[in-house]
């Protein structure tokens, strides 16, 4: 029961990461049109400069600021420069502008600060463990990044639905020539929007730098997942990319700490390891065509 608890938790809590990321991504492609596959450089970059000014300063108050700070600047500038000019053209041309962003940030992140992976240690107001349950105990700081990603959830939610910002983005959604037409700097709102996307993928890398090694492509190795989470949720659904988010990471926890058990049973172990392996990479897949069979947009279309 203590097992089966803890990988639950482990899964919301890499759910809730996957939503930092897939909130920003899915407002992009779905209100701006744009397929960004260097948001995942984003989250690289969050977690880099989180890394760097923690070791500069031994203290993590100043180091998370300084990441979201970083990757808002950076989204900012790639949408100021590239994204911008990529608006009006066809999804392969983003494709691969995008893409050549991914070689470009990996390079200069190499230049930088070499190919050795960066660690990070858990600042000690945040370490130790928690009683969940009677016998239960779980990472404090793994609760921390489940509640900043609840917290990060509903104040999406509010912006979205409750300020004036968050209109002009639905209403952006549904008709941007509209609502250019209504005198509303569309130009400026979508760097705005950019630069919100990019602050949400900066969150998750600062979180996640902790309790991963910050590494060089580490965007890319999270963004296959992220563009499944926004599949299953629904293209350009906050709310679609939480529970997308949340499914996402309980189904590729849960395969990943038990089927082999399970497998085990019935074969041997080489054998049951190698194939819980298989199944365990594709489950996410199998997930993402099963929902996309019973509902085509996804769980929660933003439209329809």
């Amino acid at each position: 029961m203590s097992l089966f608890v803890e990988q639950a938790l482990n899964g919301v809590q890499l759910g809730v990461t996957l939503f930092l990321l897939a909130a920003g991504l899915t407002l992009i492609f779905g209100i701006m049109g744009v397929i960004n596959l260097a948001h995942g450089s984003l989250y690289m970059i969050g977690a880099y400069a989180m890394a760097a000014v923690a070791a500069k300063t031994g203290s993590f108050l100043l180091a998370a600021p300084a990441g979201l700070a970083a990757a808002a600047l950076a989204g900012v500038a790639m949408e100021f420069l590239v994204v911008r000019r990529l608006y009006a053209r066809d999804h392969l041309d983003q494709v691969l502008a995008t893409f050549g962003l991914i070689l470009f940030f990996n390079q200069a992140i190499t230049i930088l600060f070499g190919r050795q992976p960066l660690f990070v240690q858990i600042p000690p107001f945040l370490d130790g463990s928690v009683a969940i349950f009677e016998g239960v105990r779980y990472p404090f700081y793994r609760l921390v990044i489940i509640a900043v990603g609840l917290v990060t959830a509903i104040g999406l939610y509010l912006l979205i639905a409750r300020t004036r910002l968050g209109m002009l983005i639905r209403a952006g959604a549904t008709n941007r020539d509209m609502v250019r037409a209504l005198g509303v700097d569309i130009r400026a709102l979508y760097t705005i929007l950019f630069g919100v996307g990019a602050m949400l993928a900066g969150l998750a890398g600062v979180m996640a730098g902790p309790i991963l090694s910050v590494q060089v492509g580490m965007g890319e190795q999270v963004l296959i997942l992220t563009f499944v989470v926004v599949v299953i949720g629904g293209v350009g659904s906050v709310r679609g990319a939480f529970l997308g988010a949340l499914l996402v990471g309980v189904v590729d926890t849960m395969l990943r700490a038990f089927l082999p058990g399970v497998l085990r049973q019935v074969m041997s172990g080489p054998d049951a390891d190698a194939l819980a392996g298989g199944l365990s990479a594709m489950g996410v897949y199998l997930l993402m065509a099963l929902v996309l069979l019973v509902k085509p947009k996804g769980l929660a279309p933003a439209h329809g």
